[in-house]
């Protein structure tokens, strides 16, 4: 069973770190991820799942 979660992520600076410390837009990896086409994967994700029978999945970002 696949339940799609309508939410935005979380925007780098909003994330909250350890010891105050703050994420910056200019990390590689926040770059990267602004990159990545998440609804088209999020979409063939789903396909694999019956709706109706099993136990949830787990999003498609957690996931992967």
């Amino acid at each position: 069973m696949y339940r799609k979660i309508q939410s935005e992520p979380t925007p780098p600076e909003d994330f909250s770190l350890p010891f105050q410390g703050q994420l910056s837009s200019t990390n590689r990896w926040i770059i990267l991820a602004d990159m990545i086409p998440w609804e088209e994967f999020e979409q063939e994700y789903e396909k694999y799942f019956d709706p109706d029978q099993g136990a949830p999945a787990k999003e498609f970002r957690m996931a992967k």
